[in-house]
C-alpha cells in the first residue's frame, strides 16, 4: 500500500556526487531536499547492491552497513518535508561500466550489448543465487536506513530486462524460452525482496524497449498482472533500453513526447494497482494530461525538478514565478554525469549550489547590461534579484544567437528558453532598451556595466567568398530548397543546419579539417543526426580545406590532393566562432566593466548562463 501526500514523485536521477566511496555527502542531502518539499515522495539515485556493478564511478552504493548512516541522515532530511523516500536498487548485469576497475558482467547471455560494452559472463544457478542474495540485503539495509519503499528495476536494458527480453535472453534452459520462463527470475528476485523487508514494492518497468524482437506491451501487461499477484505496491511505466535504444530511455528531445504515457494507460486498464506515469511531464499543460486523460495514479517527474526545484511547487500554486524549463538536451544532467563532474543543467546555474545562492546586495547600484542573449539575460534578472537597478540593452532581438537553436529538425523544446527569459525580466522589472548603446549612454549614468555583446562567426579568408550564410539560412526567408549546399565546417553548428536542410531536398557537403564531425554535440543528438545525414545522402570530406571560389566551384585539397566541389549554388560557412566585444576599451577608466558569456570566452549555452551568474552573483 502507497501512501503519499501528494501524487508527485522525484524520479531516480544519477547525480554523480559521490566522493567514488559511495557514501552519502552534503551535496547529495542539498540537492534532495531542497526538491522535496512539493513533492509526496523522492526515490534516491539507483543504489548500486555491489561495488563491482556501478554505473558511474561517484554513484551512491547500499552494498555494506557501513553506508547505512549516511543513507539514514539522507532520508531524514527528506522526511522533514513530509516527503516518503524511495530506495530504487538495480543490478546492471552486462551494463554495469567496463571502465570501472573491479566491475564484474554478468547476464543471461554472453552477448555484449549491441552498442559496445563488456563480454558477460552467461549467468549459471551460484551466479543467479547471488544476485538474489544481493538485491535481498539491499532491500534489508534500505528498510533499517528508514526509506519508506523500494523500487526494483526490471526495465532499461538493465539485468532483470536482460532476463525479459527476447532478443536478449536467448536461453534454452527454465529461465529462456517463452515469457513463463523469463520472468522467472526476476519473480525470484521480487520474492526474495519480500521476504527480506516489510516495505512496499514498486516494480519499474520498460512498457516497451522500442526494438525489433525486444520487450512489447503484450508481455509487459502479462508480467504486470502477475507482479500484482506477487505482491507488487505499484507499476512505474518507462520505455526503453540503455543498451540499445538510449534516446528512448533518456526521453531525448529527438524523440516524440507521451509514448510511455500511452503504455502506462494501457497497463492501467488491466491492472488493480497503481500506476505511476513518467516521461518529459516537463509542463503544466502535460501534468494536467496524465492526470485528465491519462488518468495517472502517480506522476514521477526527473529532470524538470533539475531545471527548476519548484516546478511542482509552482504548478501547485505554492511558489510564484514562471518555470525554468527543462529542454529534454541531457546536455548538462547525462553529460555532467558522464564526464565525472556530476549533475549538471544548461538552463539552471543554482544546480548542486542550492545553499550558495546568490545574497541581497550590501548597496544597491546601477547596472548597464550591454546585449541580450542567454548570457545578458541571465546577468540582468540576477543582478536585479540582488537589489540593484538594471537596464538592458538589445540591439536586435533578446536572445541572441539561441534562438537560431529550435529552427533545426528534433529540437523545438530549446524554444521554450527565451520566453522563460523575457518572463523573468518583466516579472522582474529589468528596463529592455532596444538599441544598440554607445559609450555615451553608459559611460554617463551607471556605476558598472556587463559586457555581454556575444560572438560573431569566424570567417575563414577563403580567395573568391563573397557571398555566404551561417546560421542565418536557418531563417524562414533564406532557407533554401532543391539547392546544392557546401557546408564548410562541420561541428554543432554545421551539423544541426545540415540537418535542416535536408528536408527541404537540397544536396548537402560537409567539409572538415579534422575527421569528428558534431565533435562538440550531446552523443545522442550527434549520433542521431549523423546516421540521418548518412542515410540522405551527405557526402561527408574530412581532412579537406578550401582554398578559393569560383562563381559555383569551389576548389579544395583532401589529403594533399586536389579536389573540386561544382555546381555550388549555396556556401555556408560554421567554422568556428569568435568573441565580439567591441566597447570594453572605449569605456571610460573608471568604470568597473564585467565581460561575460561569448563575449569574454566561446562556450556552449550552459557555459554562457553559468558565467553570467557566478558574476552577477558576486557583484
Amino acid at each position: 500500500m502507497i501512501e503519499l501526500k501528494n501524487p508527485f514523485i522525484l524520479a531516480p536521477i544519477k547525480l554523480g556526487y559521490s566522493d567514488g566511496n559511495g557514501y552519502v555527502n552534503d551535496r547529495h542531502i542539498v540537492f534532495y531536499t531542497a526538491r522535496s518539499q512539493y513533492l509526496g515522495a523522492v526515490a534516491i539515485e539507483p543504489l548500486y547492491i555491489d561495488k563491482g556493478l556501478r554505473e558511474t564511478p561517484a554513484q551512491l552504493g547500499i552494498d555494506d552497513d557501513d553506508k547505512i548512516k549516511g543513507l539514514q541522515k539522507l532520508v531524514s532530511s527528506i522526511h522533514q518535508s513530509g516527503a516518503k523516500v524511495i530506495a530504487h536498487l538495480n543490478h546492471p548485469g552486462r551494463m554495469a561500466n567496463i571502465k570501472i576497475p573491479g566491475n564484474y558482467f554478468a547476464s543471461s547471455t554472453d552477448k555484449p550489448c549491441e552498442n559496445g560494452g563488456a563480454t558477460p559472463t552467461r549467468m549459471n544457478r551460484e551466479d543467479m543465487e547471488k544476485a538474489v542474495d544481493l538485491y535481498a540485503a539491499a532491500a534489508a539495509r534500505a528498510q533499517e536506513a528508514d526509506f519508506d519503499l523500494i523500487e526494483l528495476q526490471f526495465g532499461h536494458g538493465y539485468l532483470l530486462a536482460q532476463f525479459l527480453s527476447p532478443l536478449v535472453n536467448d536461453r534454452n534452459d527454465e529461465y529462456g524460452g517463452d515469457i513463463e520462463n523469463r520472468i522467472r527470475f526476476p519473480l525470484e528476485v521480487l520474492q526474495a525482496v519480500k521476504q527480506s523487508t516489510t516495505l512496499p514494492i514498486i516494480a519499474r518497468i520498460s512498457g516497451d524497449e522500442m526494438l525489433p524482437n525486444g520487450i512489447k506491451l503484450p508481455d509487459m501487461i502479462h508480467f504486470s498482472k502477475i507482479l500484482e499477484k506477487n505482491g507488487a505496491a505499484a507499476i512505474h511505466v518507462s520505455v526503453g533500453s540503455v543498451c540499445s535504444t538510449p534516446p528512448w530511455f533518456f526521453q531525448h528531445m529527438f524523440v516524440p513526447k507521451g509514448k510511455t504515457w500511452e503504455l502506462a494507460k494501457e497497463i492501467k486498464q488491466k491492472i488493480n494497482i497503481p500506476v505511476i506515469f513518467v516521461g518529459r511531464i516537463h509542463t503544466f499543460e502535460d501534468i494536467e494530461k496524465v492526470k485528465k486523460d491519462y488518468s495517472a495514479d502517480y506522476i514521477a517527474v526527473g529532470r524538470s525538478l533539475v531545471a527548476d526545484r519548484n516546478f511542482i511547487g509552482k504548478y501547485l500554486g505554492e511558489v510564484k514565478g514562471p518555470v525554468r524549463p527543462c529542454l529534454a538536451c541531457i546536455e548538462g544532467c547525462v553529460g555532467g554525469v558522464r564526464s565525472g563532474q556530476g549533475l549538471q543543467c544548461l538552463v539552471n546555474p543554482e544546480l548542486g549550489k542550492e545553499t550558495d545562492v546568490f545574497e541581497m546586495a550590501e548597496r544597491s547600484k546601477k547596472y548597464a547590461v550591454i546585449g541580450g542573449g542567454l548570457a545578458g539575460m541571465e546577468a540582468a534578472i540576477t543582478l536585479k534579484k540582488r537589489g540593484h537597478s538594471v537596464d538592458l540593452y538589445e540591439k536586435d532581438q533578446l536572445g541572441g544567437q539561441f534562438n537560431f537553436a529550435p529552427l533545426t529538425p528534433h529540437k523545438k523544446s530549446m524554444a521554450k528558453l527565451i520566453p522563460y527569459f523575457v518572463d523573468e525580466l518583466k516579472q522582474n522589472g529589468v528596463k529592455v532598451i532596444l538599441k544598440e548603446a554607445s559609450n555615451s549612454d553608459v559611460n554617463s549614468q551607471y556605476d558598472a556595466v556587463i559586457l555581454a555583446t556575444g560572438s560573431k562567426p569566424s570567417v575563414p579568408s577563403i580567395p573568391g567568398l563573397e557571398t555566404f550564410y551561417w546560421a542565418d539560412i536557418l531563417l524562414e526567408e533564406n532557407i533554401p530548397e532543391n539547392k546544392k549546399v557546401l557546408i564548410i565546417g562541420g561541428g554543432l553548428i554545421g551539423v544541426d543546419i545540415a540537418t535542416a536542410l535536408i528536408p527541404k531536398d537540397n544536396k548537402i557537403i560537409i567539409v572538415k579539417r579534422t575527421t569528428d564531425f558534431g565533435e562538440d554535440m550531446e552523443m545522442i543528438a550527434k549520433r542521431l543526426s549523423l546516421k540521418m545525414m548518412h542515410e540522405k545522402g551527405v557526402v561527408f570530406s574530412d581532412h579537406t580545406y578550401i582554398k578559393k571560389v569560383e562563381y559555383k566551384t569551389v576548389f579544395a585539397e583532401r589529403n594533399g590532393e586536389n579536389i573540386l566541389f561544382e555546381d555550388v549554388d549555396v556556401i555556408v560557412i560554421s567554422s568556428g566562432m569568435k568573441s565580439y566585444n567591441p566597447l570594453e576599451k572605449t569605456m571610460r577608466s573608471d568604470l568597473p566593466v564585467y565581460v561575460v558569456g561569448d563575449a569574454r570566452q566561446i562556450g556552449n549555452a550552459q557555459d554562457a548562463i553559468r558565467d553570467a551568474y557566478e558574476t552577477a552573483k558576486n557583484l
